[in-house]
């Protein structure tokens, strides 16, 4: 914190200290958190809430406010702002919390903190805000008669009826502007989102399952050609666009969800430190960004697979993913959609086989996903998943299912290399060696599981694994030595 300090021990006259809230003590904005859970709970309401704004802002946070429950103890503060709100209440300091948001939502709040004497708020006639508010407070205290904490440039009316001003973390055009209108007391300033929280909003580490758009041409052999490579790079870049988008889109939607876990909650949305208005701007982007480069760079059915990710990925935000296995088969259909929109960028379709086998290890893979959070429910001392359809006596089902895929995985890698590999391989006996090491990864896999040592993302975790790469290493020289038929193998 940055701030310009003075004597807490002065005298402040019985002036009040009216306190804004969307910005100010919390991290973030009612209204597009409460649409937020209003979308969530019914997608109609996205377009219901059009009706609501033509009349007026205010009839829109009451409607709002009367449809998403409000979690208060779960909102994101601004701590050293609420350490010194809490100092000033104990020196006898009379707070009032002056909000736009509804008095619904704003007198829960006050409630929760127990600081405020008094709550100013909005209600479905008036928007308590900007000019509105700087002549509710001048009627309510006179004009100099009150101090005010804000944060932003519509609060600049508010400031020029105060008697000081307290700022929270403001930008700098307000700090430059706010010095021409009032005598600033004190500033409390928050660091801005660096790359790195932006990188981890994206979860650009999870554009690593994007390497499935690979898979096609490297089962066809076709790899090396430049145009199949140049295709593939493409179909990962547009499916890392889309795919953060979606992750931006998921978080927004599961913000109360994310704040009760003990890992989620330090999530750039969840916690507040991106504006919840910003992430929304910057996942239409990239979705946006995503399917103009697609059409523009590769071919239509790319494209058309590139939707049905789009679309089966808000299905599974909005609904599925609050079913039970239903979430888990989502999953792993939407790794197998990679694969077959890789295919879909170089003009290939995958095989019968390819499909198969995707299906089951990507199963196996979405159970350890949810068996890694159930566990991690199970060590809080809770028994159900928040957000989720499991209870933490579903652990063995979810460890049996997927263990069972993983099997099975290897099951349909068998039977290819029996029937089907001929096309591609010179000498296919060789890959039947394929079979222990994957057998061996699947295990190594559920055990690091069942142990409580898996905590990414299990694609994520096999690109960092060293024994999981020395297995898809392996593999790959295998494939070669197969495709080449450098040699053959004695019972061959």
């Amino acid at each position: 914190m940055s701030a310009q300090t003075q004597d807490h021990s002065r005298q402040t006259d019985g002036v009040p200290l009216c306190v804004d809230l969307d910005g100010t003590l919390i991290r973030g904005d009612l209204l597009v958190e409460g649409y937020l859970r209003c979308v969530k709970a019914n997608f109609f309401y996205a377009v219901l809430a059009l009706f609501w704004l033509l009349r007026g802002k205010a009839h829109l946070k009451a409607q709002i406010a009367s449809r998403a429950f409000l979690e208060v103890a779960l909102l994101p503060v601004h701590d050293q702002f609420l350490h010194w709100l809490r100092g000033e209440h104990r020196r006898g300091r009379r707070l009032v919390l002056c909000t736009a948001a509804n008095a619904t939502e704003a007198t829960k709040i006050s409630e929760h903190f127990g600081i405020f004497e008094s709550v100013l708020s909005s209600d479905a006639v008036t928007n308590l805000s900007g000019a509105a508010k700087a002549s509710r407070l001048a009627q309510e205290f006179g004009v100099y008669g009150f101090d005010y904490a804000g944060n932003e440039l519509k609060d600049l009316n508010v400031w020029r009826t105060a008697r000081n001003a307290i700022v929270v973390a403001p930008s700098m055009a307000l700090q430059r502007r706010l010095k021409a209108v009032a005598r600033v007391e004190q500033v409390f300033t928050t660091e801005p989102p660096s790359l790195s929280t932006w990188a981890r909003a994206l979860r650009v580490h999870q554009w690593a399952k994007n390497v499935l758009v690979f898979v096609p041409a490297l089962a066809s052999h076709t790899i090396l050609d430049p145009g199949v490579m140049a295709a593939s790079v493409l179909a990962f870049l547009w499916f890392g666009f889309c795919a953060s988008g979606t992750y931006l889109i998921n978080d927004l939607l599961d913000l109360d969800a994310d704040r009760m876990h003990a890992r989620k909650r330090a999530r750039p949305l969840a916690a507040g430190t991106i504006p919840l208005t910003h992430g929304i701007a910057a996942a239409l982007t990239l979705i946006t960004g995503a399917f103009i480069g697609a059409l523009l760079t590769l071919s239509y059915w790319f494209s058309v697979a590139l939707l049905v990710y789009l679309a089966a990925t808000l299905l599974y935000s909005f609904k599925l993913k609050r079913i039970a296995m239903v979430d888990a088969l989502s999953l792993a259909g939407l790794y197998t959609v990679r694969v077959i929109a890789g295919g879909a960028a170089i003009a290939i379709m995958p095989t019968f086989w390819l499909l198969a086998f995707s299906m089951f290890v990507f199963l196996s893979l979405a159970m350890v996903k949810r068996y890694t959070e159930l566990r991690s429910v199970l060590a809080t001392g809770k028994s159900v998943a928040a957000g989720r359809g499991y209870t933490t006596d579903d652990l063995p089902l979810l460890l049996a299912c997927g263990i069972s895929s993983g099997f099975l995985s290897v099951l349909v890698l068998a039977l290819y290399i029996n029937v089907g590999a001929n096309d591609l391989y010179r000498d296919p006996h060789s890959l039947w060696l394929l079979c222990p090491l994957l057998l061996y990864w699947v295990c190594r896999v559920w055990q690091k599981t069942h142990r409580g040592e898996l905590h990414d993302d299990p694609v994520v975790f096999a690109l960092r694994d060293k024994p999981s790469l020395f297995v898809a290493i392996s593999a790959g020289v295998l494939a070669w030595i197969s495709a080449q038929s450098m040699f053959t193998l004695p019972w061959a």
